[in-house]
């Protein structure tokens, strides 16, 4: 009777393990909190954070990594949200300059309203100021998607990940509330969605 009991719970905790793994790619996991010279913890030409979800934590992530020497320029991404404020990719610059980042050192796209714009119009800006190494800033429910869309439409660019580690929508325990299921379950659509396109495309 027990087995039967717990053979469901444990299959719900592989998967929760197996979602929580599979969304948040963190290529700087095994890094310092500085970068090195060689390997694969070296610095890169820039670092971008795309808005969405809790956007002060991916500016507040971004901004950290320059502080910590990982790139000189940040790159910040979105649109307006309601279409008639300031865009996102402003509301994260005003974080960065409060937070003792030049305004020179920040470049901005605020047309983007879906990640795969978000990369689109990234490009432009990377193509513009010849660069080639980016670090990618997002939550971790949207990482995998996020790193997709930016393989698949920065050609020549590479690409290293890092989610925000402390984000108001994700967390270890994203599985014990109503919308952490929503946010997986809708990433996973997107995902299936973005695999699906490729094969017609």
């Amino acid at each position: 009777m027990i087995k039967y009991f717990l053979i469901p719970i444990v299959f719900v905790l592989i998967f929760v393990f197996g979602v929580s793994f599979y969304f948040q790619i963190d290529d700087l996991s095994s890094c310092n909190d500085t970068p090195v010279t060689s390997g694969n913890c070296q610095a890169v030409d820039v670092i971008v954070a795309i808005s969405g979800g809790d956007t002060a934590a991916r500016a507040n992530t971004a901004v950290e990594l320059y502080k910590n020497g990982w790139a000189k320029t940040l790159v910040f991404s979105g649109a307006a949200q309601d279409k008639s404020g300031p865009s996102n990719a402003a509301a994260m610059k005003t974080i960065a300059v409060a937070a003792g980042v030049p305004e020179a050192s920040i470049l901005l796209d605020e047309d983007s309203a879906t990640t795969k714009q978000n990369a689109e119009n990234t490009m432009r800006i990377f193509t513009k100021n010849k660069i080639k190494s980016i670090i990618l800033v997002t939550s971790g429910y949207h990482q995998r998607r996020a790193s997709l869309e930016f393989n698949k439409h920065t050609e020549g660019i590479t690409i290293i990940n890092h989610p925000t580690p402390n984000d108001v929508d994700w967390s270890f325990w994203w599985w014990v509330s109503p919308r952490g299921w929503w946010l997986a379950t809708n990433e996973f659509a997107k995902i299936f969605v973005f695999y699906v396109q490729g094969i017609w495309s």
